[in-house]
């Protein structure tokens, strides 16, 4: 005999599976002409391989380390729902890829399962599979059609991230596409040194955000010693000097997604991201307790942006504007992506290929 929250549970699960399959033809309309530009890219890529040789290079994105972040975004957000609906919960845990919590009273069961319900419309890549398993316990874990999405999403993310670094490395002359369900193919047509361009990412984009020390100014950290806990960075494009703390409030792992864009009203290229739940809240909190401030936004130690805390920032969203060209805000926005992306990028091949024997 089946519970009220089974019940609820199946007709969750269903809800989510409808919307699966509803937008599988929107996605499979939008993958279409990407997939005919790579297949024209590949095949004029394989061919100057065959003329000129080169190096193919494989990876392997982080499957363990997707689920590892997927688990626990979903763990923050069951966390975060059962908090602000005053719902009475325990043993609230992350275990085998989902979130075990126990909640006693049966309304509060039903009120969290329709609340992730809605925030899950829509997107097959965060349907849920909710168990009862008795006495109040409940069990929240991704269906495999929404692991297999993320997975997908994990795989073309790294793409353009390895893309758009070659492109900044000077590399434009290059195939990279899916190789299977978690792996990346490479083709660099004349490239005769693979470990010149694997050295690009052996080590991950350091993304941080931390607030600015006015103490003292930038030029004379600079000069003199700085403040202990602070040091000196400089700026991406200007290359000015910015005293910042050393210990960073947010980082990559706080960001689930990165996009150049344009100003509202300027049309200014800029480059916008959204923060994950935690990421939101603890910005919400560094932002409410620091107004007037500036914090700088760094990647890789360079200070791409500076911006005061005119007010608490709630909606976890920022655009960062810093006079750039189009070209600069997507680099920018890809570096964003790369240092948010979970995991890391394993090299399974890298292999020099020789140009066919001419006739």
């Amino acid at each position: 005999m089946t519970t009220p929250l089974r019940d609820r549970a199946t007709r969750l699960i269903v809800a989510l599976t409808m919307a699966t399959v509803i937008a599988q033809p929107r996605a499979a309309l939008a993958e279409g002409p990407l997939d005919k530009m790579r297949a024209k890219i590949t095949a004029f890529i394989g061919d100057k391989m065959q003329t000129l040789g080169g190096s193919r290079i494989i990876y392997k994105v982080d499957g363990d380390g997707l689920r590892e972040s997927v688990a626990t975004d979903l763990r923050d957000d069951v966390y975060k729902n059962l908090h602000d609906g005053h719902i009475a919960f325990s043993n609230l845990a992350i275990r085998d890829g989902g979130v075990d919590v126990k909640i006693a009273d049966a309304k509060g069961r039903d009120q969290l399962a329709r609340k992730l319900a809605s925030t899950t419309d829509g997107l097959p890549s965060h349907a849920l599979a909710v168990t009862d398993g008795g006495d109040g316990a409940v069990r929240l874990a991704p269906t495999d059609a929404a692991s297999a999405a993320r997975l997908n999403e994990l795989v073309e993310d790294s793409i353009a991230m390895i893309e758009q670094r070659l492109k900044d490395s000077g590399v434009k002359l290059v195939s990279v596409v899916p190789d299977g369900t978690d792996r990346i193919r490479i083709f660099l047509p004349g490239v005769t040194d693979p470990e010149r361009i694997t050295a690009t990412f052996a080590r991950k984009v350091k993304v941080s955000f931390r607030l600015i020390d006015a103490s003292m100014s930038p030029e004379q950290a600079q000069s003199g010693t700085p403040p202990e806990g602070s040091e000196v960075l400089l700026g991406f494009k200007d290359k000015r000097p910015y005293l910042v703390a050393k210990d960073s409030v947010l980082d990559g792992d706080d960001i689930n997604y990165a996009a150049p864009g344009f100003a509202a009203g300027t049309k200014d290229p800029v480059a916008s991201f959204r923060f994950n739940g935690r990421g939101t809240r603890r910005l919400a909190h560094v932002t409410e307790e620091n107004v007037g401030r500036s914090f700088a936004i760094a990647l890789d130690d360079k200070v791409i942006a500076a911006p005061v805390i005119r007010e608490p920032i709630t909606g976890g969203s920022v655009q960062i504007s810093g006079n750039f060209t189009l070209e600069e805000a997507n680099s920018v926005a890809m570096l964003l992506r790369a240092g948010a992306l979970p995991g890391h990028l394993t090299l399974v091949e890298q292999q020099v290929i020789q140009p066919s024997a001419k006739p």
